[in-house]
């Protein structure tokens, strides 16, 4: 118990006593004038940044779930496939990349939610892309 109280104590409280004594001791030499004043505040990003953000985020999102879709998807041996998602030893009736589809002796493999995240993820991805492209456009 006595080891466990002194992780505790190293790993949560001797860093945040650091932390707080550091700002204390940063704050004490502004006030003093030993340092610079603190730095003027970033400027805000424009729109058409964020939408570049939202963007990029729902590009690597939908690559994430199409590739979590795919590893469903048959490859070497066709006839594993339906066993280790379905426990059927059988080969798969069909299977397609996109839309992500496996179907084993009647029965869609892959869950309902990933084709329509991909439609979504897409959407987004899109969306936000030419909304980045026109907000850039309009401010210069």
């Amino acid at each position: 118990m006595a080891a466990l109280i002194g992780m505790v104590i190293l790993a949560l409280v001797l860093p945040a006593w650091a932390g707080i004594t550091y700002v204390g001791l940063v704050r004490a030499r502004r006030e003093a004038g030993g340092l610079p004043p603190e730095p003027r505040p970033r400027p805000r990003r424009s729109l058409a940044r964020k939408a570049a953000w939202i963007a990029v985020l729902a590009y690597v999102l939908g690559g994430a779930l199409h590739v979590y879709g795919l590893s469903y998807q048959p490859f070497l041996f066709p006839e594993d496939a339906c066993w280790f998602n379905a426990r059927h030893k059988a080969v798969p009736d069909s299977s397609s990349a996109l839309p992500v589809s496996l179907v084993c002796a009647g029965e869609e493999i892959v869950p309902w939610w990933v084709n329509p995240g991909l439609l979504l993820f897409a959407v987004a991805a899109v969306g936000a892309t030419v909304a980045a492209i026109v907000l850039r456009i309009r401010r210069r």
